[in-house]
């Protein structure tokens, strides 16, 4: 099975995602499929969950923050500002206690808070991870191919659903409770339950988009995964137990790319001693991958000769992947 065939075999897969450790090629796979689906005539939204994202450098096009940027027909890419999220998330927190408690100013105590909560370590991941449900109810695409953080923190963000989740249901289950207590307050009660409801539809509103994004990342029907690896002895290890992990939250995994595979042809030709050394590692670790994950390799793209930058480069990188199209 090539990885061409896999998107002919499986056409309702329009969630694509790339994982694998950092520096592996991630970013650039995920261009080159988008590129290579933008030209057989989908309309595709590539973007970046990375703080360090770099499609606008792989694009040649500046990108960061300014939503679904169209980089050829059919085809646009998004590096989300995390920060302006995050400025977004604040001015709304206030709209919403003056709407909610009748207030003409926030108190001073509360916006101290409020100022506080943005610098949270998990602030800017939790932005991105909003942003991207928001990518995902919004619709309009035929695919959305995400480029994932590097292994570790992409954990992270395939678990924040659930744990999202779970903190929504007990907050909404409190609420829930607390209207149950507001039977002595007859006199005001008609008010308080208004209030209530409020918050209680905010809550549900925040678990239904929650649900929505989360459930699209363990859909075997519309999600594809593909880990990128490349043939060295480190890489093969965290790939392996990344796949283990990632099978916990049964995250739909559809085969691997090897990437940065030295060209054969150049074995028996007169190559330093540094290349035939790379080249006698190269084909250990390749047998070891091909033991390990036997069927499961859908394409071997070779060491590119320069960085892939610009679309001349992507489309190249896209027809390696891909094949003719």
């Amino acid at each position: 099975m090539s990885l061409a065939k896999i998107f002919e075999k499986y056409p309702n897969r329009r969630y694509i995602m790339f994982g694998g450790k950092g520096g592996l090629g991630k970013t650039t796979f995920s261009a080159a499929t988008s590129y290579y689906l933008a030209k057989t005539g989908k309309k595709v939204l590539v973007f970046s969950v990375d703080p360090q994202a770099s499609l606008t450098d792989i694009f040649q096009k500046d990108i960061f923050g300014k939503g679904p940027t169209e980089i050829i027909p059919n085809l646009y890419a998004q590096e989300i500002d995390a920060d302006q999220r995050v400025k977004k998330y604040q001015g709304e927190i206030r709209q919403k206690i003056l709407d909610m408690y009748g207030m003409d100013k926030i108190p001073e105590e509360i916006e101290s808070y409020i100022q506080a909560a943005a610098a949270e370590p998990a602030m800017e991941e939790s932005a991105i991870f909003d942003e991207v449900v928001d990518i995902v109810v919004k619709g309009g695409y035929d695919y959305y191919v995400y480029d994932l953080v590097p292994l570790g923190h992409a954990l992270y963000y395939l678990s924040m659903a659930s744990v999202y989740d779970a903190w929504i249901d007990k907050i909404t289950n409190l609420r829930e409770q607390m209207r149950e207590f507001d039977q002595a307050a007859a006199v005001i009660r008609r008010e308080k339950e208004l209030d209530e409801d409020a918050i209680l539809n905010e809550l549900l509103f925040i678990k239904e988009r929650i649900n929505k994004s989360s459930s699209i990342l363990t859909d075997k029907e519309k999600t594809a995964f593909f880990f990128v690896l490349t043939a060295e002895e480190m890489v093969i290890k965290d790939t392996q137990k990344a796949a283990e992990l990632f099978a916990k939250f049964d995250v739909p995994l559809s085969g691997y790319i090897m990437n940065r595979v030295l060209p054969s042809e150049l074995k028996d030709q007169n190559i330093p001693d540094y290349l035939k050394n790379r080249f006698e590692m190269q084909e250990h670790y390749l047998k070891i991958i091909d033991d390990e994950f036997k069927e499961q390799i859908l394409a071997r793209v070779p060491e590119m000769e320069r960085d892939v930058t610009g679309l001349a480069m992507i489309d190249k990188l896209a027809r390696k992947m891909f094949g003719e199209f």
